[in-house]
């Protein structure tokens, strides 16, 4: 390569994705754990950073080839949008908003296709597959906390997010460090 050219550089939309879904994941899971209010702070970060990043890396990961990571940032991008729609009820008016039997079907259906997503996640390495299975496994609690009516449910489902979120953070973080470092610093 001549002095005078740039080499192309394909970056990595994963980590944008994972900090998006886990800083947000976090966040609302400590109002799920009691820790704090349901507050524009959630629905703020649940629009632009769960909502806007994820979408983006979902897209930019579509564009690379990669269904999986843009089927997954793309869909849980959005359903970031539509939790935060159901929060803010701007259609109260002429739609009721949901009941907790609602939600508990809505959080069953993505505990679901995150169970299915999980199952993808089998064929990358195991901070994947542990982010995909804390999911599914907090979408699966928080679903039956809504259908039985149980708030410990809840509470314990906030905790277990909490551990999901930071999952996705590390994930995150060990792309960034290990991608820029050009070495495994930390084990993903």
């Amino acid at each position: 390569m001549s002095a005078g050219t740039l080499e192309k550089k394909t970056a990595n939309p994963g980590p944008l994705g994972l900090l998006g879904f886990g800083m947000t994941t976090v966040l609302l899971n400590l109002h799920n754990a009691g820790i704090i209010e349901l507050s524009i702070v959630i629905v703020a970060m649940g629009l632009v950073l769960g909502g806007g990043a994820q979408i983006i890396a979902g897209l930019s990961e579509l564009r690379l080839g990669n269904t999986f990571g843009g089927t997954a940032f793309s869909a849980y991008g959005l359903f970031w949008w539509s939790l935060c729609i159901i929060w803010i009820k701007p259609f109260q008016e002429v739609i009721a908003g949901p009941d907790e039997i609602a939600m508990g079907f809505y959080l069953l259906l993505w505990g679901v296709f995150t169970l299915f997503m999980f199952f993808g996640a089998l064929a990358h390495n195991n901070a994947t597959r542990v982010v995909f299975l804390s999911l599914a496994i907090l979408f699966f609690l928080l679903s039956l906390g809504d259908f039985t009516g149980n708030h410990d449910i809840k509470v314990i489902a906030g905790y277990e997010g909490i551990l999901c979120g930071l999952s996705a953070v590390y994930s995150a973080l060990g792309q960034i460090v290990n991608g820029e470092l050009k070495k495994q610093i930390i084990p993903l």
